[in-house]
């Protein structure tokens, strides 16, 4: 099977690229643009590979869509290319509304004409999978659990968009007959993430003595993933998911805000020592406009219909997690060069 996946130089489509590559020994063809979240070297171990391709294109740009396409001849994709940080679309909504929304609808249409051409039994095997977040769902209160029929009420800008792009998908299942599923996951963590993202910004900040910033008051509770459990339900999600539906993707592993922090404070006093507890770099600050309380999936679709579980709890992924970045400085210095962990998403920023 050769699966062409957009955004493969991320983070999560890169545990995909790496998964599909080195578990499953099929063929992937990278699609990524490669903006300031993208880094190539996450994908090190495959590149060598015969089965690894990599094409820099936009999805917004159709003409280049329709070429590797055309020159790839996949037998699936995986839309993954997205802008993804939340705090930044708060800052400037643009790109986001751009790539996102225009970038799928593009990128639907090359797959739609590029279906088309394919022979009929090719065109019947041939599949989509778009990959969106339980954000689209917007907040829950103490109680409940997202599940796959959770009306759509978006909080940020990118929340937003996400949920105009799950809206083109299935405009396209039922207007083309396009096969496509989607899936809606939890906050995904684990090596080679972005450090302005919660968990590795602190890991990092506590290295090398820094702040450690929570929102408000810490008790925005959200639902961690380990991003290789979530790259095995996405491969699981496109084989075998049914045409038109949605799985959420959930790592049952709720925690509040500061509580993460913490135990990562506690992680690096085991690991890298220091003359006093790192939980003393902890700093609460102004909360985020528009912070979702909490965030929480209901996974049993996916489990029973498609035999998916997480096999991280959040205790042995978040040790991992602590530990990949300690042995990876290679990987996340020239980030941290152009990131230097500075607040974004202010309503200050975005008035500018």
């Amino acid at each position: 099977m050769r699966v062409l996946v957009t955004g493969g130089a991320g983070f999560i489509g890169s545990a995909v690229c790496r998964h599909i590559v080195q578990d499953l020994g099929h063929s992937v063809i990278n699609v990524d643009a490669l903006t300031y979240a993208a880094s190539l070297t996450s994908l090190t171990s495959i590149i060598g590979s015969r089965l690894y391709t990599f094409e820099r294109a936009d999805i917004r740009d159709r003409v280049a869509m329709d070429m590797v396409l055309k020159k790839h001849q996949p037998d699936a994709v995986m839309h993954l290319a997205a802008e993804s940080h939340v705090d930044r679309s708060i800052s400037g909504s643009s790109i986001f509304l751009e790539t996102n929304i225009m970038g799928t609808a593009t990128l639907l249409e090359a797959i739609r004409a590029y279906r088309d051409g394919l022979s009929a039994k090719r065109a019947d095997a041939f599949r989509m999978l778009h990959i969106s977040t339980d954000e689209v769902y917007g907040s829950l209160g103490s109680d409940g659990l997202f599940t796959e029929e959770t009306p759509y009420d978006p909080s940020s800008p990118y929340a937003a968009s996400k949920a105009a792009s799950d809206h083109l998908v299935r405009a396209w299942v039922r207007t083309y007959g396009l096969p496509c599923v989607i899936s809606n996951c939890s906050n995904n963590y684990g090596p080679y993430h972005f450090p302005e993202k919660l968990i590795p910004l602190t890991i990092l900040n506590a290295m090398e003595g820094k702040r450690l910033p929570v929102y408000g008051d810490g008790s925005n509770i959200r639902d961690w993933l380990y991003v290789d459990d979530h790259a095995r339900a996405l491969v699981m999600v496109l084989e075998q998911g049914r045409f038109g539906e949605k799985y959420n993707i959930g790592g049952y592993s709720e925690r509040t805000n500061l509580q993460v922090v913490e135990r990562i404070c506690s992680l690096m006093d085991e690991m890298i020592p220091k003359a006093f507890p790192h939980r003393d770099l902890i700093e609460l600050v102004i909360d985020r406009p528009g912070h979702d309380y909490r965030y929480a999936i209901d996974a049993s679709k996916i489990e029973t219909g498609i035999g998916w579980r997480p096999q991280e709890s959040f205790e042995t992924g978040i040790t991992k997690t602590v530990r990949w970045y300690l042995d990876n400085e290679q990987w996340w210095s020239p980030l941290r060069k152009s990131y230097s962990g500075e607040r974004l998403g202010t309503l200050a920023a975005a008035a500018q």
